[in-house]
């Protein structure tokens, strides 16, 4: 029952990130002007703001003018719920899941507006940080907090450190919005983790890159933004034990 609700909980907020991922990079605000549709500006009405079944209700179209909605507005709330509902099962309903909730919301926002505009906005890394150092401060009450802190700053120092390193090796191969990314993913993950984060993102960045390239969807010349793939390895760094699980028993139904 607490997954389920969990879950929905997950929808509305993908349905808010929907607006901060359009919003953000045009320099809007997330609160004002209501939802509306953005072909006929008419503001949407309560029944056309439920997660998924409000797409699925309208056949993907706008009640007023008929234009078409994108399908990937209810791909992000569902993947929004999906992705909550996972730092539930690992983590369980405490203060925890509230953190490190609040953190994949931010992600999932930083990766497609990464995707759609090759930039990874200040606000969202200083947002990220914000709620990375309240977390940390709170942990100073637990044993071994402060542990916890020195592990976050050198971990910051790290993440940041590294990709600033193949930034000034590679000549501006790296972008400073990666920098500034792996420096709070650092700070929420340690400087051990946020390692193993670097070696996945840059492994799954690679084997992506070169299907895309093979595909002919990317050329040599294209810039490919490298946002997701952090996000995606910070992902499997946080839901290991779920993921392993999944692995552990597709093996045993396969034996």
């Amino acid at each position: 029952m607490l997954s389920l609700m969990v879950f929905i909980f997950g929808l509305l907020m993908g349905s808010f990130l929907n607006v901060c991922i359009y919003r953000i990079p045009k320099g809007e605000s997330i609160a004002y002007p209501p939802s509306h549709c953005y072909s006929c500006k008419r503001v949407l009405k309560p029944l056309d703001l439920i997660p998924v079944l409000s797409y699925i209700l309208l056949g993907g179209r706008c009640r007023g003018c008929g234009s078409r909605i994108s399908i990937r507005y209810p791909i992000i709330e569902l993947l929004t719920g999906l992705m909550l509902m996972l730092v539930y099962h690992r983590l369980g309903l405490d203060s925890d899941f509230f953190f490190y909730g609040a953190l994949a919301c931010i992600l999932i926002v930083i990766a497609l507006i990464d995707m759609d505009h090759l930039i990874i906005p200040d606000g969202l890394v200083v947002a990220g940080l914000a709620v990375g150092v309240l977390y940390r401060l709170l942990a100073l009450t637990e044993a071994g907090g402060g542990k916890g802190i020195l592990d976050g700053i050198i971990g910051l120092l790290v993440g940041g450190g590294i990709f600033l390193l193949i930034a000034l090796i590679s000549n501006g191969g790296m972008g400073g919005g990666d920098i500034k990314l792996m420096a709070m993913l650092g700070l929420w993950f340690g400087w051990r983790n946020i390692l193993i984060i670097s070696l996945i993102a840059f492994i799954i960045g690679s084997i992506i890159s070169i299907l895309l390239l093979i595909s002919k969807r990317k050329s040599r010349k294209d810039v490919i933004p490298f946002g997701p793939f952090i996000v995606i390895a910070a992902f499997i760094m946080l839901l290991q034990q779920e993921i392993i699980g999944w692995y552990l028993q597709l093996v045993l139904r396969s034996i």
